[in-house]
């Protein structure tokens, strides 16, 4: 399902999903603080609501008392009247202070009601029962209010601060769950990043692989892309390249091999002619003669030698497509290379030498032994008589290292950036020397391409060195 999506519409995809999965976070988190806010809200206004009732209750308890004293003592009908008034209003404080404390003992109220009622009854009795006694009486049963009030009081308080302590306990819950929601949506967040970054990059690292095959010239392995739709019709088109690149390469090596042997044929009789010439065979040559018969013969000689190298690297450009490897001790086929070519190095006085170790590594050992002959070559003809040429191995970041130092000219700053491309040959040629054709480097670069390695020109202070490197594990 995925892959008939667009690597852009994964991209949108998976930006939504994360924008969705961090907003609802952020949301929740607002709703809890407006819902902590709203108790905030709610618990102050009941304490301040339980805080007034309270008070009022103790306020008409003592103009309860005060009233009534003053009716037994006057006998003024509107002191009663005040009394009931201010009994009428602490009734309504009571109900309150009692829906605000569910958790206080109901005699507490019912013995604040029973006092308010008796000292009411008190106060309805006829004129002719006021005594002293009466007067006792009524002491006897408002006197209990004040204590009540206290009471009351007390337990308001306590109410307060048990809302109070509820509403921080709710806090600290709240913050354990926000910030535990919050972690878990940045790892959900980052979790979903990773893995689709992960399985969107696939794709993208198997483009690039495939390009670089394609630079490497290698067009056996079929190019296929898995991931979104897009760059799997990219995966389609490279393909597409890898078919038609390799079409073009088995056209130029036809073509190659038949114009190299259409060449071969008449270059052949034209150096037999030449030949006949110098031989005398039509008859003897002048001075002048046989020196055009000899700049023929030379050039004759020449162009041969430039037809064959341009076979060989059209061979070993082929043959790098095929690397059948094998495990291989590089200083062991270094030192057949080496004994290989000691008649060369002995003529011209050369010393040959080895350095360092590497463990055996997984090669074509044909196309490597060529590399080095071809690398030893180069600098036995660029190395002074009696000179040294030094080989080190080692190894670097899982590759194994080899280099080749000569005592030659070097390579010429202009030279290095194109020393490894076919019939190039640099500014600075050995004296006396025939040229050469420029092909020896070409081949050892295409033979270490093809194991997925790198030759390097490095920097020397006399000489050339050159470097391979090649990966152990591919």
């Amino acid at each position: 399902m995925l892959s008939k999506l667009s690597f852009r519409q994964l991209l949108l995809g998976v930006f939504l999903l994360i924008a969705v999965l961090l907003s609802a976070a952020s949301l929740h988190a607002l709703w809890t603080l407006d819902r902590l806010a709203a108790h905030s809200r709610d618990s102050g206004r009941h304490a301040l609501a339980l805080t007034e009732n309270t008070q009022q209750l103790a306020e008409r308890s003592v103009a309860m008392t005060r009233s009534a004293r003053q009716y037994l003592v006057l006998d003024d009908p509107a002191f009663r009247k005040r009394y009931a008034d201010s009994w009428r209003e602490a009734r309504a404080s009571l109900d309150a202070v009692a829906a605000a404390l569910p958790n206080t003992q109901p005699q507490l109220f019912e013995h604040w009601r029973q006092s308010g009622e008796q000292a009411w009854d008190i106060l309805q009795m006829p004129t002719r029962a006021r005594t002293s006694a009466r007067q006792q009486a009524l002491e006897k049963v408002l006197a209990p209010l004040p204590a009540v009030n206290e009471q009351l009081a007390e337990e308001a308080k306590q109410e307060v601060d048990r809302r109070n302590s509820e509403l921080l306990a709710e806090l600290d819950q709240r913050r354990g769950v926000l910030t535990a929601q919050v972690i878990a949506s940045i790892v959900l967040a980052a979790a979903l990043a990773g893995g689709f970054g992960l399985w969107l990059s696939r794709p993208l690292a198997q483009i690039e692989t495939a390009i670089d095959r394609l630079g490497e010239n290698r067009y056996d392995d079929q190019i296929e892309v898995r991931g979104p739709s897009d760059l799997q019709r990219v995966g389609q088109q490279l393909n597409w390249l890898r078919q038609r690149l390799s079409d073009l390469e088995a056209d130029k090596a036809r073509f190659l091999r038949h114009i190299s042997h259409e060449l071969k044929t008449p270059l052949a009789a034209l150096r037999e002619g030449v030949a006949l010439l110098e031989d005398g065979v039509a008859g003897a040559l002048s001075p002048n003669q046989r020196e055009i018969a000899g700049i023929l013969n030379q050039n004759t000689a020449a162009l041969q030698s430039q037809i064959e190298a341009l076979l060989r690297y059209n061979a070993a450009t082929f043959d790098a497509q095929h690397v059948q490897r094998q495990a291989a001790d590089m200083e062991a086929l270094l030192a057949q290379c080496i004994d290989g070519q000691r008649l060369q190095t002995q003529a011209a006085g050369l010393t040959v030498v080895t350095e360092g170790k590497a463990r055996p590594i997984a090669v074509d050992t044909d196309k490597m032994a060529v590399a080095l002959g071809n690398l030893l070559s180069n600098a036995v003809r660029f190395s002074p008589p009696g000179g040294l040429i030094c080989f080190r191995l080692g190894e670097l970041n899982g590759s194994l290292l080899l280099d080749c130092i000569d005592q030659g000219p070097g390579v010429a700053p202009d030279d290095a950036a194109r020393i490894f491309e076919p019939f190039y040959q640099g500014q600075r040629q050995p004296p006396g020397a025939r040229r050469g054709n420029g092909i020896g480097l070409s081949i050892v670069h295409e033979y270490v391409a093809a194991h997925s390695g790198v030759l390097q020109l490095m920097p020397s202070e006399r000489g050339a060195r050159f470097r391979i490197e090649l990966p152990y594990e591919i």
